[in-house]
């Protein structure tokens, strides 16, 4: 069978996907507004030409409740400084919350198979008791409420309760240390702290009773922690879960302008303290409302399914399934145990319409040669997702092939800073191996040139023109907005900056080819770190890479390959030259590494991105505490041992 090439027909949708919620919308548009568009393109031209009528639109074809005026809808087209829809009032949480019926809202599963499920009667319930008890501990509008809790329901209603009083929530994972945490937290001076004193993983137990002593000590603005299962000790003013919900109440709703802080997420953190990023409840229910109703055509009856845990964003995003009235899946737990195709067996028996996960998560299917399909009914499973890094064509390829060629791939990049995604999946338009479908709807996005052009076909920097209402609202303790300029407007004034390096193709779809501060530039010739990894990989003997261009880094322009073997294999003369003759072959003969060192491990974030660019910038001799901050990463013995590699290298080459 010829193996799948990039820009390749994968997939197509039935009908031209003519009973998608897309087409309904572009119906809705004739029927309401007298506007007809051909195709999606013309559909993304009036979405990001016209933004007061479409951000508009959402507004009212999602039927959000909302009190005031919907005019102005932008104070300003300038970015920095665009601010929505100023004279409305809304709750992200009354959105989250319309169904009230017995369909379930929840299924919260662990890895030892326990399941619970929540109707959306039963949430809306529990969310009313929980935020009558965060009123009794004094909690109100603009107070912050944050958690270190595991990827479970009560995570869900601790935040459904505190937006629906209008106070702000922030969410950390028990898998991250006191520091990480405190690094976040104190940033933020919260007055209530939900915690866990422990969490499952891999069938191991983790005592994390020390971590939140820690926490709580180190967080002076705390009045109450509440304690999720067993109680730890560690304030006087320490209430259980159970105490918190004990009193059954009817549900209230804060009602909050546009812009009033939802949420605040953060940055990883690998080169400075994280920042601290304030999502406003409007912008993003009618960004989630967008994304996943006319991007992922999530709707009642779907069954929604991200794996994530409760410290990466797209635990935000997974939580906004329930504005679509869908059922949303939260696993908590190692996505490889019992066993390997574990998830697969869940999406099968929870009869799952939509999967997501990292691309890691599918190219490592893929390196274990799992066939899904063979094994588990994957009938009703429409779409799978993949985020966090570009989804290599070998990857595309074997979710078609072992998946099932039914199934759309719906490959996305955005990210933490706007809860959303810049480019992503569309349900009537057709899957190419390797590409990203479209442009999101409202999302002005190009690719510019070192000129500071808009380009097709050629690769350039992701630019965003235009404002989205979910870009933050302001970063916190940043009063006069310089760090939120200096984090996307520098290199552009005007423009927001991504720093992925991407390529749009003339019939509108995207390739990402990784981080542009990141790209390797040999002699003239840029490449992304995208390519070098789908090769690099393609090689059954390597589990994962790390490439390194020390070109700029004023030492002799070395190119540096560190591999990660699998099952205890060493890198040995045969397994080199494949490597440098593979690479010389298929991309180009100057990006043929000058020195290829074996690794036990590639040195990565918290969320699994690898260090590429702190690793050069130690190399260039930035100051450690500058370059990258040790406590952001999974693995800082792996960044030990590259660098003493690295160091020697270069030292000898000098």
């Amino acid at each position: 069978m010829r193996p799948i090439a990039e820009g390749d027909l994968l997939w197509s949708p039935a009908e031209g996907g003519a009973g998608s919620r897309l087409e309904h919308y572009r119906a809705w548009l004739r029927e309401t507004r007298g506007l007809a568009f051909r195709d999606y393109d013309e559909l993304w031209s009036w979405s990001v030409s016209d933004l007061e009528a479409f951000w508009v639109s959402m507004l009212d074809y999602f039927e959000l409740e909302t009190a005031g005026s919907w005019s102005p809808v932008l104070t300003s087209h300038e970015l920095p400084g665009a601010r929505w829809f100023s004279n409305l009032e809304l709750n992200y949480a009354r959105e989250a919350l319309r169904q009230r019926d017995e369909r379930p809202a929840i299924l919260a599963i662990d890895e030892a198979g326990r399941r619970r499920s929540l109707t959306n009667r039963e949430l809306a319930d529990a969310v009313a008791a929980a935020a009558a008890g965060l009123r009794r501990l004094g909690v109100r509008s603009g107070d912050r409420v944050v958690a270190y809790l595991p990827n479970v329901s009560e995570a869900v209603v601790g935040f459904l309760a505190s937006a629906s009083l209008g106070a702000i929530w922030s969410l950390c994972s028990p898998d991250l240390g006191s520091k990480l945490v405190l690094d976040r937290f104190s940033q933020i001076e919260p007055k209530v702290l939900i915690a866990s004193s422990a969490y499952t993983y891999g069938g191991r137990s983790f005592d994390r009773s020390d971590a939140v002593r820690e926490i709580v000590g180190g967080l002076p603005t705390l009045t109450t922690v509440v304690n999720l299962g067993d109680a730890v000790p560690v304030a006087a003013s320490s209430v259980s879960w159970d105490s918190l919900c004990a009193e059954p109440t009817d549900l209230f709703f804060e009602s909050v302008t546009f812009e009033h802080p939802l949420w605040i997420v953060y940055t990883s953190g690998t080169t400075g303290l994280p920042k601290p990023i304030v999502h406003g409840h409007g912008g993003i229910a009618i960004e989630l409302h967008k994304l996943l109703a006319l991007h992922f055509d999530l709707g009642p009856g779907d069954t929604f399914f991200w794996l994530t845990s409760s410290g990466w964003v797209m635990w935000n995003i997974l939580g906004g399934g329930m504005l679509r009235g869908s059922t949303i899946v939260l696993y908590d737990g190692h996505p490889g145990y019992p066993g390997p195709e574990r998830l697969w067996q869940l999406v099968a028996e929870e009869r799952v319409t939509y999967f997501g996960v990292g691309a890691a998560f599918l190219h490592g299917a893929l390196k274990a040669r799992l066939r899904p399909r063979d094994r588990f009914d994957l009938s009703r499973l429409r779409g799978v997702g993949s985020t966090a890094s570009p989804l290599s064509v070998a990857g595309f390829e074997w979710v078609h092939r072992h998946v099932g060629e039914h199934v759309s791939v719906g490959s996305t990049s955005g990210g933490t800073d706007v809860v959303s995604a810049f480019v992503g999946p569309c349900p009537t338009l057709p899957v190419h191996a390797g590409e990203i479908q479209c442009r999101c709807l409202g999302v002005k996005a190009e690719a510019y040139d070192a000129a500071g052009a808009a380009v097709i076909d050629e690769v350039g920097e992701l630019v965003i023109e235009k404002p989205m209402p979910s870009m933050p609202v302001f970063f916190w303790n940043d009063p006069d907005g310089t760090r939120y300029r200096q984090s996307y407007f520098d290199q552009l004034p005007g423009r927001w900056t991504h720093g992925d390096w991407v390529r749009f193709t003339t019939r509108g779809s995207c390739v990402v080819y990784g981080r542009s501060d990141a790209t390797l530039n040999r002699g003239g010739i840029r490449l992304g770190t995208r390519d070098y990894y789908e090769l690099v990989e393609s090689l059954e003997a390597v589990e994962n890479s790390l490439v390194i261009d020390t070109s700029e880094l004023g030492a002799e322009g070395l190119l540096l390959l560190f591999v990660a073997l699998v099952g205890g294999k060493t890198l040995d003369a045969e397994l080199e030259g494949r490597l440098g003759g593979l690479i010389r072959r298929e991309l180009s003969p100057r990006h043929r590494p000058d020195v290829i060192r074996q690794v036990s491990a590639i040195p990565v974030t918290l969320t699994g991105k690898k260090l590429e660019i702190p690793v050069k910038r130690l190399l260039s001799g930035v100051a450690p505490e500058e370059a990258v901050s040790r406590s952001a990463i999974a693995n800082p013995e792996a960044l030990d041992e590259v660098l003493e590699i690295a160091r020697g290298v270069l030292a000898q080459r000098r």
